[in-house]
Protein backbone atom coordinates (compact mmCIF):
# COMPACT_ATOMS: atom_id res chain seq x y z
CA UNK A 1 0.00 0.00 0.00
CA UNK A 2 1.36 3.59 -1.31
CA UNK A 3 1.73 5.87 2.13
CA UNK A 4 0.06 9.19 2.57
CA UNK A 5 3.75 11.24 1.43
CA UNK A 6 3.80 8.78 -1.71
CA UNK A 7 0.41 9.83 -2.94
CA UNK A 8 0.83 13.81 -2.37
CA UNK A 9 4.08 13.30 -3.97
CA UNK A 10 1.86 11.85 -7.29
CA UNK A 11 -0.65 14.17 -7.13
CA UNK A 12 2.28 16.98 -7.00
CA UNK A 13 4.03 15.62 -9.96
CA UNK A 14 0.80 15.49 -11.63
CA UNK A 15 -0.44 18.80 -11.05
CA UNK A 16 3.07 20.55 -12.38
CA UNK A 17 3.10 18.04 -15.32
CA UNK A 18 -0.71 19.13 -16.47
CA UNK A 19 0.11 23.35 -15.10
CA UNK A 20 3.37 23.17 -17.19
CA UNK A 21 1.98 21.36 -20.40
CA UNK A 22 -0.96 24.18 -20.15
CA UNK A 23 1.81 26.89 -19.90
CA UNK A 24 4.01 25.10 -23.41
CA UNK A 25 0.59 25.10 -24.97
CA UNK A 26 -0.28 28.94 -24.75
CA UNK A 27 3.17 30.02 -25.77
CA UNK A 28 6.36 29.08 -25.26
CA UNK A 29 8.63 29.07 -22.55
CA UNK A 30 12.27 28.67 -21.07
CA UNK A 31 12.85 25.91 -18.56
CA UNK A 32 13.86 28.70 -15.85
CA UNK A 33 10.53 30.87 -16.51
CA UNK A 34 8.30 27.14 -16.09
CA UNK A 35 10.97 26.68 -12.42
CA UNK A 36 9.70 30.10 -11.31
CA UNK A 37 5.81 29.47 -12.18
CA UNK A 38 5.95 26.12 -10.78
CA UNK A 39 7.86 27.52 -7.39
CA UNK A 40 5.55 30.42 -7.33
CA UNK A 41 2.76 27.69 -7.29
CA UNK A 42 4.48 26.00 -4.16
CA UNK A 43 5.14 22.91 -5.98
CA UNK A 44 8.52 21.67 -4.61
CA UNK A 45 12.05 21.56 -7.13
CA UNK A 46 12.15 17.56 -6.14
CA UNK A 47 9.19 17.23 -7.28
CA UNK A 48 9.10 19.37 -10.43
CA UNK A 49 12.73 18.95 -11.07
CA UNK A 50 12.05 15.02 -12.50
CA UNK A 51 9.35 16.74 -14.26
CA UNK A 52 10.65 18.83 -16.28
CA UNK A 53 14.01 16.75 -16.95
CA UNK A 54 11.42 14.19 -18.31
CA UNK A 55 9.56 17.01 -20.56
CA UNK A 56 13.39 17.86 -21.39
CA UNK A 57 14.34 14.59 -22.79
CA UNK A 58 10.91 14.24 -24.92
CA UNK A 59 11.86 18.00 -26.42
CA UNK A 60 8.70 19.33 -25.25
CA UNK A 61 10.95 22.04 -23.15
CA UNK A 62 13.58 23.15 -25.61
CA UNK A 63 15.45 26.33 -24.84
CA UNK A 64 17.74 25.92 -27.98
CA UNK A 65 14.24 25.77 -30.26
CA UNK A 66 12.55 28.80 -28.01
CA UNK A 67 15.59 31.04 -28.63
CA UNK A 68 15.83 30.34 -32.49
CA UNK A 69 11.88 30.90 -32.76
CA UNK A 70 11.58 33.85 -30.90
CA UNK A 71 14.63 35.17 -32.51
CA UNK A 72 12.79 34.73 -36.10
CA UNK A 73 9.69 36.02 -34.84
CA UNK A 74 10.51 38.96 -33.18
CA UNK A 75 12.70 39.91 -35.92
CA UNK A 76 10.67 39.31 -39.08
CA UNK A 77 7.09 40.46 -37.49
CA UNK A 78 8.21 42.80 -34.59
CA UNK A 79 11.18 44.24 -36.86
CA UNK A 80 13.01 44.34 -33.50
CA UNK A 81 16.82 44.51 -33.64
CA UNK A 82 19.60 42.02 -32.58
CA UNK A 83 20.42 44.11 -28.98
CA UNK A 84 16.34 43.89 -27.84
CA UNK A 85 16.55 40.26 -29.09
CA UNK A 86 19.19 39.43 -27.02
CA UNK A 87 17.50 41.28 -24.19
CA UNK A 88 14.28 39.78 -23.87
CA UNK A 89 16.37 36.43 -24.78
CA UNK A 90 18.32 37.18 -21.74
CA UNK A 91 15.10 38.30 -19.22
CA UNK A 92 14.00 34.63 -19.79
CA UNK A 93 17.35 33.52 -18.73
CA UNK A 94 18.02 31.56 -21.68
CA UNK A 95 22.14 30.13 -22.02
CA UNK A 96 23.90 32.94 -23.58
CA UNK A 97 25.33 30.26 -26.25
CA UNK A 98 22.13 29.25 -27.11
CA UNK A 99 21.28 33.39 -27.31
CA UNK A 100 24.50 33.43 -29.61
CA UNK A 101 23.07 30.85 -31.75
CA UNK A 102 19.77 32.27 -32.28
CA UNK A 103 21.65 35.85 -33.54
CA UNK A 104 23.58 34.38 -35.60
CA UNK A 105 20.49 33.11 -37.58
CA UNK A 106 19.88 36.67 -38.42
CA UNK A 107 22.13 37.91 -41.02
CA UNK A 108 23.37 41.62 -41.29
CA UNK A 109 21.80 41.92 -44.51
CA UNK A 110 18.35 41.08 -42.96
CA UNK A 111 18.64 43.32 -40.28
CA UNK A 112 19.64 46.38 -42.33
CA UNK A 113 16.60 45.54 -44.73
CA UNK A 114 14.06 45.01 -41.96
CA UNK A 115 15.39 47.90 -40.35
CA UNK A 116 14.88 50.16 -43.80
CA UNK A 117 11.72 48.72 -44.09
CA UNK A 118 10.20 50.13 -40.52
CA UNK A 119 12.53 53.70 -41.78
CA UNK A 120 10.33 53.96 -44.75
CA UNK A 121 7.04 53.10 -43.43
CA UNK A 122 7.65 55.36 -39.97
CA UNK A 123 8.80 58.44 -42.24
CA UNK A 124 5.72 58.62 -44.02
CA UNK A 125 4.34 58.85 -40.62
CA UNK A 126 6.74 61.66 -40.04
CA UNK A 127 5.98 63.92 -43.06
CA UNK A 128 4.70 66.81 -41.39
CA UNK A 129 8.49 67.14 -39.36
CA UNK A 130 11.18 69.34 -39.94
CA UNK A 131 13.79 67.13 -41.97
CA UNK A 132 15.82 67.27 -38.17
CA UNK A 133 12.92 66.66 -36.15
CA UNK A 134 12.37 63.24 -38.52
CA UNK A 135 15.89 62.50 -37.94
CA UNK A 136 15.61 62.59 -34.12
CA UNK A 137 12.07 60.81 -33.88
CA UNK A 138 13.14 58.19 -36.45
CA UNK A 139 16.62 57.71 -35.17
CA UNK A 140 14.80 57.22 -31.47
CA UNK A 141 12.86 54.54 -32.69
CA UNK A 142 15.31 52.40 -34.29
CA UNK A 143 17.15 52.64 -31.54
CA UNK A 144 14.48 51.12 -29.08
CA UNK A 145 13.54 48.42 -31.67
CA UNK A 146 17.54 47.26 -30.95
CA UNK A 147 19.42 48.21 -33.71
CA UNK A 148 22.94 49.46 -33.77
CA UNK A 149 23.84 52.93 -34.93
CA UNK A 150 25.60 51.55 -37.96
CA UNK A 151 22.18 50.04 -38.92
CA UNK A 152 20.22 52.88 -37.70
CA UNK A 153 22.07 55.13 -40.17
CA UNK A 154 21.96 53.44 -43.22
CA UNK A 155 18.28 52.89 -42.86
CA UNK A 156 17.73 56.85 -42.30
CA UNK A 157 19.65 57.46 -44.86
CA UNK A 158 17.56 55.01 -47.64
CA UNK A 159 14.19 56.25 -45.80
CA UNK A 160 15.37 59.79 -46.28
CA UNK A 161 15.94 59.51 -49.78
CA UNK A 162 12.31 58.33 -50.50
CA UNK A 163 11.63 61.56 -48.33
CA UNK A 164 12.02 63.60 -51.27
CA UNK A 165 9.42 61.56 -53.88
CA UNK A 166 6.58 61.57 -53.30
CA UNK A 167 4.04 60.67 -55.43
CA UNK A 168 0.56 62.06 -55.94
CA UNK A 169 -1.07 64.58 -58.40
CA UNK A 170 1.39 68.00 -58.84
CA UNK A 171 -0.81 71.01 -59.32
CA UNK A 172 2.03 73.48 -61.60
Amino acid sequence: MASVDDEETERLTRKASGLTIRQLARRGMSRWELEQLLTKREIAPEVFGPELDRLAAMGVIDDASLAASLAFTQHSRKGLGRSAIELDLKRRHIAPELIEEALADIADEDEVERATELAVKRIGQLSSYDDETARRRLHAFLARKGYDSTVVRQAMDAAFATRGRRGGVRFQ
